[in-house]
């Protein structure tokens, strides 16, 4: 893995404090609410898969 240039680390910042952002703005949840509890786990692997792809090294993704 390379070392990331200071935009890709910029980038990789933004998306681990929008994760932050958005764990910490959830507050309590209410657990007999399917459709609440199915959109922040949607939410959630939207943000994980965005934190994915910013520390994933690009020359592999243009390899594969």
């Amino acid at each position: 893995m390379t070392h990331p240039t200071p935009i890709r680390a910029a980038e990789q910042v933004v998306i681990i404090e929008a994760a932050r952002a958005y764990v910490a703005g959830i507050g309590p949840i209410d657990l007999s609410n399917a459709g609440t509890l199915v959109g922040h786990l949607m939410a959630a692997e939207t943000l994980l898969m965005s934190i994915v792809a910013a520390f994933e090294d690009p020359t592999e993704r243009a390899a594969a």
